[in-house]
């Protein structure tokens, strides 16, 4: 394979496709189409994950050890058929009013954004409608980083915990991996009022109650002189401005390793970083055999109310 341009037909929409040969991931040795390849077979469960999610990309042009950037504004030369909303940006670095999100919904728009080097896919906790209505948070998110020394193995710990309180007020939730060190548990919900910090006070309230419970292994205090030894419970990623790594997404890593939803059974069991670190690989074979462990968060059989 040479790295001239190369035309390909995607379910009816022609893209050209550059530089596949470029390696991304100079430790694997994993190029860009190996990226491309990894994100059109894992497809058909990423893509609902995505569907009127207004997305922000992480770009690495020239693989992860050098400069990326984010982007939320949809570029210029974009096709016409991939979906944008127009939306509000308040606190934007670049002093921008609104930005024109792509809001991913089919295989050629994502393979379009895989050609771009977009290897990290991240989307808020709520949806914009069909006429660019951006609609109330429908899942509640927890992110869990680890202060070093401390691992993905005390993070698993901290994840049990919150999912039986979330239990006690009668919420589901579902782990999984961020792709890097951390964890997080995305809870889905309904009735959330539009416009309201529902699920980010809520959030607060229960990171806050764990702390208090267990000091020496749980912090939920932004400072970072808190955090060394000691799990962070983000509950602020549920600002409505904020996003997190999609489920299924690949890592800016030393190896292309993804964002893996988890079964509560490999949480309870991880002993030691490796037991939850997936490469692309490992997150297609698990794909084939367990399917989407995250389809409940896209019904509303799942959805708990906060309390």
């Amino acid at each position: 394979m040479s790295d001239s341009k190369v035309r390909v037909r995607v379910e009816g929409r022609e893209l050209t496709l550059t530089n596949l040969d470029k390696v991304l991931y100079p430790d694997k040795g994993f190029t860009k189409s190996q990226v491309i390849d990894y994100y059109t077979r894992i497809a058909p469960v990423l893509l609902p994950h995505l569907d009127g999610r207004p997305l922000t990309v992480k770009r690495y042009p020239n693989g992860v050890e050098d400069k990326f950037f984010f982007e939320k504004n949809a570029p210029s030369h974009n096709p016409d058929w991939i979906r944008t909303a127009r939306l509000a940006t308040p606190g934007s670095t670049k002093d921008r009013d609104t930005a024109n999100f792509p809001i991913i919904r089919d295989l050629p728009s994502l393979v379009y954004y895989a050609n771009l080097a977009a290897l990290e896919l991240h989307v808020p906790m709520w949806r914009v409608g069909p006429r660019g209505k951006v609609h109330a948070p429908d899942t509640l998110v927890f992110d869990l980083d680890p202060g070093p020394p401390a691992t993905i193995v005390e993070c698993a710990r901290v994840a049990c915990l919150l999912r039986d309180r979330l239990a006690e007020d009668g919420l589901t939730s579902y782990p999984k991996t961020s792709g890097k060190k951390g964890m997080q548990l995305y809870v889905p919900v309904r009735g959330v009022k539009a416009g309201t910090s529902q699920t980010s006070d809520y959030a607060k309230a229960l990171a806050q109650r764990l702390e208090a419970e267990r000091p020496g292994e749980i912090v939920s205090r932004m400072a970072k002189k808190e955090r060394p030894g000691k799990v962070f419970i983000d509950w602020s990623q549920n600002n409505p401005a904020k996003t997190t790594v999609a489920p299924y997404s690949l890592r800016a890593a030393a190896l292309p390793t993804a964002s893996t939803p988890l079964e509560w059974a490999e949480v309870e069991a991880c002993e030691k970083p490796a037991d939850l670190v997936f490469t692309s690989d490992d997150v297609l074979a698990r794909a084939e055999e367990l399917g989407d462990l995250f389809a409940p968060l896209l019904g509303d059989e799942t959805r708990g109310v906060l309390g």
